[in-house]
């Protein structure tokens, strides 16, 4: 595994997100209401907006110029106006670092 230091733990808040780039991509740590770390694309896929600046609301994330909300498990957009998913990258939790690796996605969209 290929998985770089993205943050700290404690960088995060609970329904909140960072952004962080590795390796030119950008990439959104997303902390959700459940206290769990994801790491999603950055960049929304309908209008180019960092998904970072958004909401995190319960496992997903809002998109704050068009309201599209995109799960952070899969990716995958559950509104329009984005119908195209966000790369979602396995995540480690090493001490106080969050690992991220955006080489193996898990899922590459």
């Amino acid at each position: 595994m290929t998985a770089q230091r993205a943050c700290g733990v404690d960088d995060v808040s609970v329904s909140s997100a960072v952004m962080v780039e590795l390796d030119g991509i950008a990439v959104a740590i997303v902390k959700d209401s459940a206290g769990e770390i994801h790491a999603i694309g950055d960049t929304c896929t309908h209008g180019e907006i960092s998904l970072s600046e958004g909401f995190v609301e319960g496992d997903t994330i809002e998109c704050w110029a068009h309201g599209s909300q995109f799960e952070l498990r899969t990716g995958t957009p559950k509104n329009l106006p984005a119908f195209e998913p966000v790369p979602v990258f396995p995540v480690t939790i090493d001490g106080d670092d969050v690992l991220v690796d955006v080489q193996n996605p898990l899922i590459n969209n």
